[in-house]
């Protein structure tokens, strides 16, 4: 065939109907036999495989394949093929660069795999064909095969920054906002022009580093991956450029980038408490997926340190004992209660604790170092070992509601010392023991009714101290769905509306109460407290729609009254 006819491309007659628009939706991969045919779509697209592929991953549109391919009529004249040619073929897919037919076809293949396409006139040259050697109307066959192909992502969707990948990353985990990642890049002109180069940088991806491009597309990223960024303005440098300084060439206002990026690794950094005052940067990753639980007893070792470097604590190194402690049991500060029943066994993490969860506003004498007042502080630590806690699940009905009153007692004592929070997770774990108890005997039945019912007051009244009223009237309404007249239940979920400004149902709680226990000296004080809400709430309604009228009154009369003349002056001989 005649060298210049090199790839399948629409006719301008087929350009015209706007190629992209009428593409049919796919749900699903087409799944296919050596030998079985199966219609794409229902435009009459029809795919035979003669080879199958390897893997399970399929090029999207914006992607740059590359394939070998042979076209022919349906008689078997053969119009085109890139084999004879001993030359691939590159294209976008999806770009309308090519017939529909193969847009839509090659997005179902997979890389290595060899198909027979049947592609209707509709789906390739039309009416007018392309002559001299498809004639008009005519139905083709292509023997493609899918040699290889490089993804290419637009990913901030607004054409800023496309990715393009050349070498695939490992497993699925992308980095995030808080994570420090280690990278190599190199940034070029469009010409070619070297501005920037650098293997191992580390940085935190929500800081980022040389220009906005590289935190976006490092989040998009795999470990391993390798990739080449088109980089707009908007996440380079703008309508400014940047001056040239030390070894980084300049770049001009409005220049598009060409940067190839690197993901070597990076460390994951989380934040424990979600207020950025415990933040834990894993060194290692630990083993499996189980995690200590509540109550675990852990093994660890550990370095403590203060900002300046000075050690105050350090166990488990030169020959000590690891450190054994059991979690949530305040046998060590806050904060490192909490970041170890995040960790995997084997894990070793940096753990940055803000005083809040550390020594707080005192002094702390440790064994190598005091801790000064108001101190962040540091800990290198390593969860050697630990043994949960016994769940719920691998207890016998009687275990349970031991346990239950166990953790209700620990709730008991921490509440009457002002410590609310762990009074409420223990409440909560207590509830959790005895949740389900269609397996227990009758007798069983009774005790776990009456811990429910304690534990979930109890834990109202932790959340009312704790300002968290939602929760409090949602644990009330759980033991009233028990106990319909329990006085303690309507008196603190009546508490629970009153902070929330829900009066009416706060007063239909206290009457109810008043009915059940009319001496009740707590809930008649609850009322005049009510009472009063009520009065200011009525006084602040009556002054805002008086002033409101007020002002609406103003108006209108301003409106409707004539234009007075001015005074005259005061005749000082009067």
């Amino acid at each position: 065939m005649e060298d210049d006819f090199d790839f399948p491309t629409a006719s301008e007659a087929e350009m015209n109907d706007e190629m992209m628009d009428d593409m049919p939706p796919y749900d699903a991969p087409v799944t296919l036999k050596v030998g079985d045919e199966k219609e794409i779509g229902n435009q009459g697209l029809k795919k035979k495989l003669l080879k199958e592929g390897e893997g399970w991953d399929t090029p999207d549109n914006g992607d740059e394949v590359e394939v070998h391919y042979t076209g022919t009529l349906l008689d078997g004249t053969q119009f085109d093929s890139s084999r004879d040619r001993g030359t691939p073929f590159k294209f976008t897919l999806g770009q309308g660069q090519v017939i529909k037919g193969w847009d839509q076809g090659i997005k179902t293949m997979k890389k290595g795999e060899n198909a027979l396409f049947t592609i209707p006139a509709e789906l390739a040259y039309g009416e007018s064909g392309s002559p001299p050697t498809i004639p008009p109307n005519a139905t083709l066959q292509f023997d493609v095969q899918l040699l290889s192909w490089l993804s290419v992502k637009d990913i901030c969707k607004d054409g800023g920054i496309f990715k393009k990948i050349l070498i695939k990353g490992e497993k699925w985990e992308n980095p995030k906002d808080l994570d420090e990642v280690l990278v190599n890049y190199e940034v070029r002109l469009e010409d070619g022009t070297l501005i920037a180069k650098s293997d191992g940088v580390e940085f935190t991806v929500q800081d980022g580093h040389f220009c906005p491009a590289l935190s976006k597309a490092v989040k998009t990223m795999k470990k391993g991956e390798k990739v080449i960024l088109t980089v707009k303005p908007q996440y380079g440098f703008g309508e400014k450029g940047k001056q040239a300084s030390g070894d980084e060439g300049g770049v001009p206002a409005n220049a598009t980038l060409q940067i190839t990026l690197e993901l070597v690794s990076w460390k994951t950094v989380s934040d424990v408490t979600k207020d950025r005052k415990v933040i834990k940067k894993i060194l290692k990753e630990g083993e499996g997926y189980e995690r200590p639980n509540e109550g675990a007893v852990v093994q660890v070792k550990l370095i403590g340190k203060l900002q300046d470097g000075t050690i105050f604590t350090k166990k488990g190194y030169e020959g000590t004992e690891v450190f054994e402690f059991k979690t949530d049991e305040e046998q060590v500060i806050d904060g490192l209660d909490r970041a170890v029943v995040t960790m995997k066994k084997g894990e070793v993490a940096i753990l940055t604790v803000a005083p809040e969860y550390a020594f707080g506003s005192i002094e702390s004498t440790q064994e190598l170092a005091v801790v000064p007042p108001n101190s962040t502080v540091i800990y290198e630590i390593e969860l050697v070992s630990f043994v949960k806690e016994k769940e719920s699940w691998d207890m016998n009905t009687q275990e349970k509601i031991e346990a239950a009153g166990k953790k209700k007692e620990e709730g008991n004592s921490l509440f009457k010392a002002g410590k609310y929070f762990k009074a409420s997770k223990r409440y909560e774990k207590a509830a959790k023991y005895i949740e389900y108890d269609s397996s227990f005997g009758d007798e069983e039945k009774k005790q776990a009714k009456a811990l429910k019912v304690s534990c979930n007051l109890n834990n109202a009244a932790c959340k009312l101290k704790l300002k968290d009223y939602k929760q409090a009237e949602k644990l009330c309404t759980k033991v009233l769905e028990i106990e319909s007249k329990n006085v303690k239940a309507l008196y603190r979920r009546a508490q629970a509306y009153i902070h929330v400004a829900d009066l009416e149902l706060a007063e239909l709680d206290v009457k109810k109460a008043l009915e059940i226990d009319p001496d009740n000296r707590d809930v008649k004080l609850e009322y005049k407290v009510l009472k009063e809400k009520m009065k200011e709430y009525n006084k602040r309604d009556a002054k805002f729609y008086g002033n409101m009228f007020a002002k609406f009154t103003a108006l209108d009369s301003k409106k409707a009254a004539p234009r007075e003349a001015e005074p005259m002056a005061v005749d000082s001989k009067a």
